[in-house]
Formats: structure tokens, C-alpha cells, sequence
């Protein structure tokens, strides 16, 4: 689905405005791009063939309905275009193996820290790497996303298509995202190929979450100044069989724990 063309008003529906997000029981404007070709006619010759519901998934809850005006016919004519110089080459000239490393946890518990050392370690040791930051991101690439269920969900397969994109350069990613549905990360995790997603889920009660929260998110959270909280007013899945979990540590030791995993494959001695 494409950047919305622009948002109509509801009471007035002849009024365009520029926007980026939809609220709740707004209408738009824009393309929609599908997996595999539809059959279907424009709203005004077939109201039974020209009308649609978008339906989550794995929620099963419909997200939205709308109407055809045309068939825009581009998908026909993109072909994936071969390269000569592909990801085994790239990773060669680097000599490491590309890998996507991805943190997650609850807030507060120092994802983004723990990634951030890594990155130190394992560029200090020579690797090419990139650390893809949940904050940093919606700055930029997914800066027109709100916190809905529905943005939350386009917020990691965005980065997930961009993880991979930077595994085919031959790159080691390390991302920090909350990832609160273990659903987004089967979808990532479905982009790689095997070997190449390594989940490290950094366990922890929400207690300590909420005592280490230097941001003071969580007491905003509480007071009512913060809605769709993962871990409070918004479910957080726990990871079922992640690569790697680690229990309540410091930064520092989940660091060199997770560096440990990813030269032996093993897990270091300790509380990990």
C-alpha cells in the first residue's frame, strides 16, 4: 500500500487536505498494491465488484473498506532485475557472514544500550555492521506512522524489508524494537533466509522495566498521558523460542553474551 494521495473531508467530501495518517472513520485517496492480481471493476459499474474490506490477518478485525475508481496496471510490467555481484560476494569482500540481530523486549530495558554495544564490539572486531534503532527510524523512513496496532504492524515490516535489504549488501544488522506481536516477527523472520534472523529477547518482570525507565514513559503511561503502551494498555506476546534470551542483566553482560552467541553459536556461561 502506497503513501496516501491526500485525505477527504467527511463532511465536506469535495475538501482534499495533505496528510500522511488516517484517524478513525476518516476517508482517502490512494493506491493500493496487492500480493497476486484481483479481479475487479470500477465502484460506479459494479458496486459488488468495485467495493472492498481490508481485514487484519491475525486479529481477524476489519481495518478498513473502500472503493475502486480504476485499476492503475503496473504490476505487469516490474520484473525483478538480476545482478551479477550478489550477497555471497558481498559478505566475502567482508569476510563475516550477514545476519539480521534482532532485540527485543519491553521498554525500558535497555534494547537500543545492548545494541549500540554490540555494534561497538563487533565493528571494534573488524565487522561491517548497522544498527537500525525503533526510535531513530521514525524520524525518517517510518515517520508518517502513528502507534495504532495497525502502524505498529507496517513499522516492522518496513524495517524488516529494510534488515533485509542490508543482509543482501552483506551487512550484520542489529535492530531494537519492541516487537509486541509474535506474529510481525514470523513475518520478518519469514524474509530471511535460514540462519539469518537471530532473535534475542531480553526477558525481564515489568517492575524492573518501570524502575529502569529513564525516560519516565511508563509513569506518563500511568497518569494518562500515554495511550497504546506495549506491556500496560496495549498485550505483549513473549517470545516463544527465540534464538537467544537473556534474563536481567546489565547491558554490558547481555552484549557480550549475544557477541558470544554469534561467533560459537553457543550460550556463554552465566545467567543468560
Amino acid at each position: 500500500m502506497t503513501v496516501l494521495k491526500y485525505k477527504i473531508d467527511v463532511n465536506e467530501l469535495g475538501h482534499q487536505t495533505a496528510a500522511k495518517i488516517l484517524e478513525l472513520n476518516e476517508i482517502c485517496l490512494r493506491n493500493l498494491s496487492l500480493l497476486q492480481p484481483l479481479a475487479m471493476v470500477p465502484y460506479e459499474e459494479n458496486r459488488n465488484t468495485g467495493s472492498f474490506i481490508l481485514i487484519d490477518r491475525y486479529s481477524n478485525q476489519t481495518v478498513a473498506a473502500g472503493l475502486v475508481k480504476f485499476g492503475l496496471r503496473r504490476a505487469e510490467n516490474i520484473h525483478w532485475q538480476a545482478v551479477d555481484v550478489d550477497k555471497g560476494a558481498r559478505a566475502s569482500l567482508k569476510h563475516q557472514t550477514p545476519k539480521v540481530l534482532w532485540f527485543t523486549g519491553l521498554s525500558g530495558l535497555g534494547t537500543s544500550t545492548i545494541a549500540n554495544l554490540e555494534e561497538q564490539r563487533l565493528h571494534g572486531d573488524g565487522q561491517h555492521t548497522y544498527v537500525l534503532d525503533s526510535d531513530n527510524v521514525r524520524h525518517g523512513l517510518n515517520g508518517d506512522l502513528g502507534f495504532a496496532d495497525i502502524n505498529r504492524v507496517e513499522n516492522i515490516l518496513r524495517i524488516g524489508e529494510v534488515a533485509r535489504l542490508m543482509v543482501e549488501a552483506g551487512l550484520i544488522v542489529l535492530t531494537s524494537f519492541i516487537s509486541h506481536h509474535a506474529a510481525e516477527l514470523a513475518m520478518v523472520r519469514e524474509l530471511l533466509k535460514e540462519g539469518e534472523f537471530i532473535e534475542i529477547f531480553v526477558d525481564s518482570p515489568l517492575a524492573v522495566c518501570e524502575e529502569r525507565d529513564v525516560n519516565g514513559l511508563y509513569a506518563r503511561v500511568r497518569t494518562g498521558k500515554i495511550a497504546n503502551f506495549t506491556g500496560i494498555n496495549v498485550p505483549y506476546e513473549t517470545a516463544v523460542s527465540p534464538e537467544m534470551r537473556v534474563d536481567t542483566v546489565t547491558a554490558e553482560e547481555a552484549a557480550n553474551a549475544s557477541v558470544h552467541y554469534i561467533e560459537t553459536g553457543e550460550i556463554g556461561d552465566g545467567d543468560f
